[in-house]
């Protein structure tokens, strides 16, 4: 596993367990929103807004610019 990867992998285990969960299934598994919404039960929008605060942390943790 390279280092990037491996930071990677340690930045998604930190997460709460939502964000966990939804990141890796949008990310990883490439699921879609509505997809991932229907799996975990949760509406769309909560799944917009989680992966929004995910990019988001995403962003600070590893210092990308942020975009609107």
């Amino acid at each position: 596993m390279s280092k990037q990867n491996q930071t990677l992998e340690e930045f998604i285990d930190s997460l709460p367990e939502e964000e966990r969960i939804v990141l890796t299934l949008y990310y990883i598994k490439r699921y879609s929103i509505e997809e991932i919404s229907e799996k975990i039960g949760a509406p769309t929008r909560a799944i917009t807004a989680v992966l929004r605060s995910g990019r988001m942390r995403m962003s600070s943790a590893f210092n990308f610019p942020q975009g609107s």
